[in-house]
């Protein structure tokens, strides 16, 4: 057994850390198998001599987390323990610098993950970034995001967030009212995303003015799209035509995000996702990024990432072209292919 005593300057830091009733504590001890008691201004830390090391490291992540305002929950804890564990603890203070953007109440949006960190960079970075990865990880959420940022800075005249309208159990016919309260539902995501970044009042007189467009993927055909931010949602629902016909719609002075889920497609056997396709042709290209987001990066209920992990344990395959959190732009030098 190893015991070690660590000194806490501001006390508001470790009550955040320790959370209601020491519940994040608690996970700490669980998680590293280790004891730890508070001495007043200190922690004694007392366990195997790696789990408490671990813990040391663990503590001082999150202290770093709350100095910076983050509240501190179950997911944090888990994700700084993860951090840790894989030796990349000097990581966690990238966490949560750059604000993405401010919701209209003025809330600051920031990546919480190194996954998300690394999503949210190649979107800056890059005409058009592939964002692939499990539900809750933020794919569609971060790139709504980016997209309001970009326009309030005047880099884009129009958002159009557009999804395939792909029947998961229904038929469009089935359901009630004209065609643009058929697909209304398919879009609901991405309305709920700007509504919390702009207000229902300015998203509506943006739309009346045309600078906010949303609309079914199949709307895409036949336009150029100028000084535009284009994300393509649940894009494991299109096929390789309709995944072309979107790309080559990218006119001068656009940013393009497309983002799914290949492991929830909705198409019939015989079709190939163009989500998946694009992958694999696009790999390689000059101002393309494509990032994997993984299980670790989601933000949802903690129930979430363990729904994902045993579905993951049945052998899903992997995706080729990315490993995960990364993103892989093209080696400068290199042409687009034709």
């Amino acid at each position: 057994m190893s015991e070690k005593t660590m000194s806490v300057d501001r006390l508001e830091n470790i009550i955040s850390v320790f959370g209601s009733f020491d519940e994040n504590l608690r996970i700490i001890e669980t998680e590293l198998n280790v004891k730890i008691t508070d001495r007043n201004s200190e922690l004694a830390l007392i366990g195997d001599e790696e789990n408490v090391f671990y813990a040391e490291r663990a503590i001082n992540g999150l202290l770093t987390l709350a100095s910076r305002g983050e509240s501190i929950d179950e997911r944090n804890v888990r994700y700084v323990i993860s951090l840790v564990k894989d030796g990349q603890e000097s990581k966690i203070g990238e966490l949560l610098r750059d604000v993405v953007c401010i919701t209209a109440k003025g809330k600051p949006i920031k990546a919480k993950t190194l996954g998300q960190k690394t999503y949210v960079d190649a979107i800056k970075k890059n005409t058009i970034t592939l964002g692939v990865g499990p539900a809750g990880t933020g794919k569609t959420y971060l790139a709504v995001a980016a997209a309001v940022a970009a326009f309030r800075d005047k880099q884009v005249n129009r958002i159009i967030l557009t999804r395939p309208a792909v029947e998961a159990g229904e038929r469009l016919g089935f359901l009630p009212g004209d065609l643009q309260s058929k697909v209304d539902p398919y879009l609901r995501p991405l309305y709920d995303a700007l509504f919390e970044f702009l207000g229902p009042e300015t998203y509506a007189k943006y739309l009346e003015k045309g600078n906010i467009e949303v609309a079914p993927l199949a709307y895409m055909r036949g336009r150029t799209l100028d000084d535009s931010f284009i994300i393509l949602d649940e894009a494991q629902n299109t096929s390789k035509e309709q995944m072309k016909m979107f790309l080559t719609r990218l006119g001068f002075g656009s940013k393009v995000v497309i983002t799914g889920d290949i492991t929830q497609i909705d198409l019939p056997p015989d079709k190939t996702s163009g989500l998946k396709d694009a992958i694999r042709v696009l790999d390689g290209v000059q101002d393309i990024a494509i990032c994997r987001l993984s299980g670790a990066d989601v933000v949802r209920h903690i129930l979430v990432q363990r729904i994902i992990e045993a579905y993951e344990k049945r052998g899903e395959p992997p995706i080729q072209g990315a490993k995960p959190g990364s993103s892989i732009p093209a080696p400068t030098g290199r042409g687009k292919r034709k």
